[in-house]
């Protein structure tokens, strides 16, 4: 599969409204993080739209909620507006408490379409990968970090590796998996 200039097109924008974000705790550039899981989804076997959602899933949470989805759903299309919009936790600021935030998202998660699926677990891969990768070079202050502290983000990202287990099961579940099991318990 080739991609087209609307991934270009996507890949310029997602650069543009997370140019000043870094990763948490880090100078790494946040637009890392959106390659990786355009990437993983991509090796995944995800299409155009996936790995275009996998480019912007943080940009209505992060970078200016329903007006930013709106402007995502007019130049990349409805297929991509909805994987970014079922990869959002919140659409209200300020955001609802972490731990009822978490709550709400993985109830809802087991009932979304296997295109959300995809993209929502390339980035928790993603993600999980950098607490480990982080957690050994730095040990427990890399948990002061996230809202949820030490046990609410290993409860979190514990909850999350069984639901796509269930729900999406196969290699990038597994990964997951292993990465969740090399936190502490």
């Amino acid at each position: 599969m080739s991609l087209s200039s609307l991934y270009d097109e996507a890949l310029v924008y997602a650069a543009d409204l997370h140019r000043s974000q870094v990763r948490k705790g880090s100078r790494v550039p946040y637009i890392a993080h959106l390659l990786s899981v355009s990437s993983r989804v991509l090796t995944a076997g995800g299409n155009e739209v996936q790995a275009i959602a996998g480019l912007l899933h943080d940009a209505a949470e992060d970078q200016g909620g329903q007006a930013t989805l709106d402007e995502i759903r007019r130049r990349f299309g409805d297929g991509v507006a909805e994987i970014v919009a079922d990869c959002t936790d919140s659409w209200v600021e300020p955001k609802p408490a972490w731990r009822a935030r978490k709550d709400a998202y993985l109830a809802k998660l087991p009932h979304k379409p296997a295109t959300s699926l995809l993209v929502s677990l390339a980035d928790k891969v993603d993600n999980a990968e950098a607490i480990a990768k982080d957690y050994d070079e730095i040990g427990d202050a890399v948990w002061q970090r996230f809202s949820g502290g030490r046990d609410g983000t290993i409860w979190y990202y514990r909850t999350l590796s069984h639901i796509f287990d269930q729900t999406l099961p196969g290699p990038l579940a597994r990964q997951l998996a292993r990465t969740v099991g090399t936190f502490p318990s």
